[in-house]
């Protein structure tokens, strides 16, 4: 199963032309492309684990056994949870492709930056700004 960084890591980074404008018609649709690319992975996993829970749900005599297989599915559900939340912020980004909004940081109005969209293409704020809301969550400001 692919991580949710090795599916970022492995999809080709764009290339800018020289002189290219942030956010052009062809990133944009790079960022789509990569976007819907990696939905359909999480969302194609989803469908595995439902198939996986659904033939493998027998229920071992073992106690052991049992509490193994539970633990497994509850990580495997944790894991699907966590998934539903990005795939969320993957349509959320979408949005903000078709608003004209994405890759610009929602608090400053700054662009993110390429690099930090291809890390993190669900990205809405800066490094700056993010690192901000941070430090105000941790002094309890939010």
């Amino acid at each position: 199963m692919n991580t949710n960084s090795d599916f970022i890591e492995n999809y080709p980074a764009y290339e800018p032309k020289d002189g290219e404008e942030y956010m052009s018609d062809e990133m944009i649709e790079h960022f789509r492309s990569k976007l819907l690319a990696w939905k359909t992975q999480l969302v194609e996993e989803a469908n595995s684990t439902i198939n996986h829970l659904k033939t493998d749900s027998s229920t071992p005599a073992d106690p052991n056994d049992r509490a193994s297989m539970e633990e497994d599915f509850a990580l495997e559900l944790r894991t699907r949870d966590r998934e539903r939340k990005l795939i969320s912020k993957i349509d959320k980004s979408l949005r903000d492709i078709e608003s004209g909004e994405y890759g610009f940081c929602k608090m400053s109005g700054e662009e993110i930056g390429l690099a930090r969209m291809e890390a993190r293409p669900t990205a809405t704020l800066t490094v700056a700004m993010k690192r901000k809301q941070e430090l105000r969550e941790k002094q309890g400001v939010a």
